[in-house]
């Protein structure tokens, strides 16, 4: 089956089991989601959940939360983890934001992307997400998961995103992005994977895969018996 073939297959696949895709980092503008996804590097998006209402009381803007120390702001993103890296970006990015944008959280992906604490999966889910500009952002279960289905060799997120764009419509990427995210949360986990069950790997999953995990199986069950 040609790649353009299966992603077509993929995304019926995923638009049946997730017509709605609500975005689930909790915010209310550009610069609450700015914030909010640069506190889910690797960190759940649950825990970033429960910490973001907290910081709010601090500034739920550029301006207030410039006023606020790294020390400050550190206390309170603690359980995020990388609390230390976090905390310099939030407050570099809300000076910078005041200073150099009136404010405004630049709708400008090399702008974003300069910011403190800022890459390029994060640049790619503000634009997206806030601004609606097409993009796909691209994270290590992403990655995984592109990998699984045969649809990117890419070593890195970087080439991976590019394989993503290439075989898949620009006008689905803001809304795929998020319907593989929480496909793989609920079938297609980093552990406990089982390609048979996934409704996405059973089908279109690497041999590979699927052939190690047989064999992972059929060894525990060597053992078991033995």
């Amino acid at each position: 089956m040609r790649k353009i073939d299966r992603a077509m297959e993929i995304s019926r696949i995923l638009e049946e089991l997730f017509p709605e895709v609500p975005v689930p980092l909790q915010h209310e503008d550009p610069y609450t989601l700015l914030v909010a996804v640069l506190l889910s590097a690797q960190c759940t998006d649950e825990r970033v959940n429960q910490v973001t209402p907290h910081l709010w009381k601090l500034g739920k803007t550029p301006e207030e939360m410039a006023t606020h120390s790294i020390d400050e702001i550190q206390a309170i993103i603690r359980p995020c983890g990388l609390a230390p890296a976090k905390a310099k970006g939030i407050y570099g990015l809300s000076h910078i934001l005041v200073e150099d944008f009136g404010g405004k959280v630049p709708t400008d992906m090399d702008a974003l992307e300069k910011l403190p604490g800022v890459g390029h999966k994060t640049a790619s889910v503000v634009m997206s997400q806030a601004f609606g500009v097409p993009a796909f952002p691209v994270d290590t279960h992403i990655h995984r998961l592109a990998w699984r289905w045969l649809l990117s060799t890419g070593k890195n997120v970087v080439q991976t995103e590019k394989d993503l764009k290439a075989v898949f419509p620009k006008t689905s990427w803001n809304k795929l992005h998020l319907q593989i995210i929480y496909f793989g949360r609920k079938f297609c986990p980093a552990r406990g994977h089982n390609p048979h069950e996934c409704p996405i790997c059973s089908i279109y999953g690497r041999k590979e895969m699927i052939q190690q995990y047989d064999r992972e199986q059929a060894r525990k069950q060597s053992r078991k018996g033995s």
